[in-house]
This record gives C-alpha cells, sequence and structure tokens, in this order.
C-alpha cells in the first residue's frame, strides 16, 4: 500500500495502562522514538525500553501541581506540522522541534469522579486539559498523525502496527481522528452537564456506545440504539434485540416500575394487555394473561420477582418476545432455553433517565419524566359515597397502569387484575367502549369493577356508560369546569369519585 506513513516518534501519555505494554514493544522493536510523562514515563521504563521525558524535550518541569505538563511548543509543533508545508518544516528546524507521528492519549475520569460523589474541588481537578489538547491537535492534523484517544482502540492500533509494520494509511487515521472529536465532544458534554446541572438554555446529550439495529420500527427505516444496554439487563439468550423490542422493553421497566408487591404486565404496542398483583408469580402471571390471552401472543413480559419453574413451563406454551425479570431459577432458565429465539433478559439496575426527549420538527423537546406515583394520601374523595377499603386498592392499581398507557386511556381493573384498556383513542368516550367491548369479549364481570382515566372527564358521559356496566368506583385527575356533572351522577347513582390532581397523559 503506497499510501501509507511510517511512525517514527510517539508521545504516550496516559491514565489507563492495561494493554499498552505490548503496543510500546511493538514501538520500540520498530524504532520508533518515545516521548512520555509522569506515570506513564515510569511505566514504560519499566519494561526496559528507552523513553524521553516530555521535560527533556520542553526544557521545562511538569508545573501547577501537574496542571501544566505538554502545553508546550515543542509539543504542540510537533504534532500540529504540515508535513508537505515548507514554511513549517523550516520553523521545526529552526526550533529544534521534533515531529510527532503517533499521540496515545486518555482523559481524566471525569465521568466517573463525579458518580463516586466527589467533592467539587476533586471534580474540577479531573477536568483534562493537556490531554483534550492533545487530542484535538493530533486529531486536526490526521494528515500526518495517528491519533489514540482511549484505551478501547489499543487492541485496533496494535493491529495495524503489526499488519501494516508501524504504518498507517489516511483512512486509518481519518478513522481514528473521527472517533477522538467523539471522545472529545463526549467530555466535554459531561462537563458542560456537570456545570449546568439542570436548568440550562442548551440541549446536549451524547452516548459512547452505538448499536446498529436490523432495521428501525419498519424494514425499510435505518435503525441504531445509542446507549448503554448491558448496564441495565444481562441478556441470558435469544436473537438480536430490535428497534421495536427496545420500544416495548422501555415501556415494560416503565409499567413494572410502578408496582412494588409482586406483579407480572404483559405488554403489546408498548401498552398492557394483561397486568395482576398477586401473592406469588405463577399467579400474578395467569391472572395477567387472563386479562388478554389474544394480545399476549408475540407480546413483552414482565415482572418485579423471580420467575420459578412452574410459571416458566405455563407461559412457554405461548409464543412471546421477552421476558424481563430481576431474576430466574435454574428450572425456569432450563424451560427457557427450549426457546432458542426468546430474549431472556435479568434486569440488574433500575437507573433510568430522570428525563425524557425527544425529536420534534428541527428540534428536541425534553420533560422530567412522570415519576408521580400517587398513593392513598393522594385521593382526594369528592362523592358521598366514599370508595370501600378494597376499591382504594384497585383504583391506585388502575391509575398505575392508566398511567403507562397511551393517551387518551381508559383501565378497567377489579380485584389488582386489568380487565381490559382503551388506549390511543381521539376521545375518551371511545376508550371507554373500546375497554368495555374488550373486557366482555374474555367474558369478565364489570360489577364492582372500578375505571380510571387519565385526565378529567369533560362530560358525564363515561361515568355514566360505566354504571350501567356495574363499574362502582372512579379515579381521575379532576380539574374539568364541568367536574362537578360527574360527580353529580356518582352522588345520584351511589358511585363514588376520587380525584388525584395529577393528569397522566402519554403520547
Amino acid at each position: 500500500m503506497s499510501n501509507l506513513k511510517n511512525i517514527k516518534s510517539a508521545l504516550i501519555s496516559v491514565y489507563y495502562k492495561d494493554g499498552l505494554g505490548e503496543i510500546v514493544e511493538k514501538l520500540n522493536k520498530s524504532g520508533v522514538k518515545l516521548y512520555s510523562t509522569g506515570g506513564t514515563k515510569q511505566f514504560i521504563e519499566e519494561l526496559k525500553i528507552p523513553v524521553t521525558a516530555v521535560e527533556e524535550l520542553t526544557g521545562y518541569p511538569s508545573i501547577l501541581g501537574g496542571r501544566v505538563k505538554t502545553l508546550h511548543p515543542k509539543v504542540f509543533g510537533g504534532i500540529l506540522a504540515r508535513r508537505e508545508n515548507e514554511g513549517d518544516r523550516s520553523q521545526l528546524l529552526e526550533y529544534a522541534i521534533p515531529e510527532i507521528d503517533l499521540v496515545i492519549v486518555d482523559l481524566y475520569p471525569f465521568e466517573a469522579t463525579v458518580k463516586s460523589g466527589a467533592t467539587d474541588v476533586d471534580i474540577i481537578e479531573k477536568i483534562d486539559i493537556g490531554g483534550i489538547s492533545l487530542i484535538r491537535a493530533a486529531a486536526k492534523n490526521h494528515k500526518d498523525v495517528v491519533i489514540v484517544s482511549h484505551q478501547g482502540q489499543y487492541g485496533r492500533l496494535l493491529e495495524l502496527l503489526n499488519q501494516q509494520a508501524c504504518a498507517t494509511s489516511l483512512a486509518d487515521r481519518r478513522h481514528f481522528a473521527t472517533e477522538a472529536f467523539a471522545t472529545s465532544s463526549h467530555y466535554d458534554t459531561s462537563i458542560f452537564k456537570y456545570f449546568a446541572g439542570e436548568t440550562s438554555d442548551s440541549f446536549r446529550q451524547s452516548f459512547n456506545k452505538a448499536k446498529p439495529l436490523r432495521y428501525g420500527e419498519n424494514p425499510h427505516q435505518k435503525g441504531v440504539f445509542f446507549g448503554d444496554f448491558e448496564a441495565i439487563f444481562d441478556q441470558l439468550q435469544g436473537k438480536e434485540i430490535s428497534y421495536n423490542n427496545l420500544l416495548d422493553i422501555d415501556a415494560a421497566v416503565n409499567l413494572i416500575d410502578e408496582f412494588s408487591e409482586t406483579t407480572f404486565a404483559i405488554l403489546k404496542h408498548n401498552n398492557a394487555c394483561g397486568c395482576a398483583s398477586r401473592d406469588n408469580v405463577t399467579e400474578a402471571f395467569r391472572a395477567a394473561l387472563a386479562g388478554d390471552p389474544v394480545s399476549a401472543f408475540g407480546g413483552i413480559f414482565v415482572t418485579n420477582t423471580e420467575v420459578d419453574g412452574i410459571t416458566a413451563e405455563e407461559a412457554a406454551t405461548i409464543f412471546f418476545e421477552v421476558i424481563i425479570a430481576p431474576k430466574y431459577s435454574q428450572e425456569a432458565l432450563e424451560i427457557f432455553k427450549g426457546k432458542k429465539n426468546l430474549i431472556v433478559l435479568v434486569r440488574k439496575s433500575e437507573n433510568i433517565q430522570p428525563q425524557q426527549y425527544r425529536t420534534v420538527l428541527n428540534g428536541v423537546i425534553v420533560q422530567d419524566r412522570d415519576s408521580k406515583r400517587e398513593n392513598e394520601a393522594d385521593l382526594k374523595p369528592v362523592t358521598i359515597i366514599l370508595p370501600k377499603k378494597e376499591e382504594i386498592s384497585d383504583l391506585l392499581f388502575a391509575n398505575r397502569l392508566v398511567k403507562q398507557s397511551k393517551s387518551n386511556t381508559i383501565v378497567l381493573a377489579k380485584d389488582k387484575q386489568l380487565l381490559a384498556s382503551g388506549v390511543g383513542q381521539t376521545s375518551r368516550v371511545d376508550a371507554l367502549k373500546q375497554a368495555i367491548e374488550k373486557a366482555k369479549s374474555f367474558n369478565f364481570d364489570l360489577k364492582g369493577a372500578v375505571m380510571a382515566s387519565d385526565a378529567f372527564f369533560p362530560f358525564p358521559d363515561c361515568v355514566e356508560i360505566a354504571y350501567n356496566e356495574g363499574i362502582t368506583s372512579v379515579i381521575h385527575p379532576g380539574g374539568s369546569i364541568r367536574d362537578k356533572l360527574s360527580v353529580d351522577f356518582c352522588d345520584d347513582h351511589q358511585m363514588s369519585m376520587v380525584t388525584t390532581g395529577f393528569r397522566h397523559f402519554k403520547h
């Protein structure tokens, strides 16, 4: 390959040294002159490899407690000099500045320091200055210089050094430069977010991990997941996770997090088609499946407790895409092995981002996650008749479901079991009619059931329809100027109603 450029000199200054030894040894065997600082220099010397201290090159010691080490024309001149530019070459000679062809550098662990709960003083000291400057300089001059900006690139660099005899192509250098600018932009984003906190006039997000997906929402659309899926889940088996799987998994996690008692939920297209809370996981699964055994086909199963062998055996009789749980018995895992495409996920973290954002038109909208979870103290009775103890339990259960369903939505529940829901409707009346029809199709008796709505009732039509079906108690946010119409109907028909003061639209 005639366009290969030999590496004759390298500057190495890194925080993480695992994997560096092989690279240094290869460079040394190839006659590459090495420059280094501090702990990295000591590491190289311990390998019995000759190395020149940057302080010797610059004529200045590391000063200001290590804040200034490499910030010097003899370092940056050797990196930024354009090899084909006669003026640059003459100035290198004039000031005795050596060319530097390879820069291996990483950055102080700023994000890790913030996560550790360190003091502001310690965090500020982890804002890298010299390293980030070296990265940008080498990436800018990638026509002549290779920049390795993080430990994850050591393997790729060593492969090139071995395959191409310590030489790189322009395409190689441009690839490393691209990753270098990704490193620097992510680092700066982390610093900005620390300083800005929760209030800022600017929007910045950065994810280093990119996972190409088979396609997007539909086969003709491209899809990529940016994020650290493995930080939240361990995938024990199954096919590659798709774009639509990710949307459903996100919806499933958001829903199951609403419940503290043993609960099992089944979702389809981001909405619950079955959900129940019971004393044990098997009973919860059976009650959830009974809610809509038809829609469960190809769905997402999720629970907040261990999946045992009995539950796994019953679930395995159905085709479903994903199951999520904090733990599985060995018997359950053996059963699921018989369904090789089934995605089995262990939920190991509840670290969900506190903010949500999505693209809209030519921009992005951002909001706080809806973290409000109503309890009995939030319920404000507005009718003469008060809900019974079991109705209060069902009202709270239904309200948690309605919060995690697409608007407009109505949820019907009894005995902490989802009987049916109407979701994504343009009319609240249509949502209720859809829920009633669905509940009847699976032979549920609505007498004594409760109704939850994600928003207020502007007219009494919904409570009238609910009453005619035997529903006895209602929960909704309240807040309409016509609230009294629905309250009066309930009072006239011996129904109870509570309001929460919190709307739960979801679009």
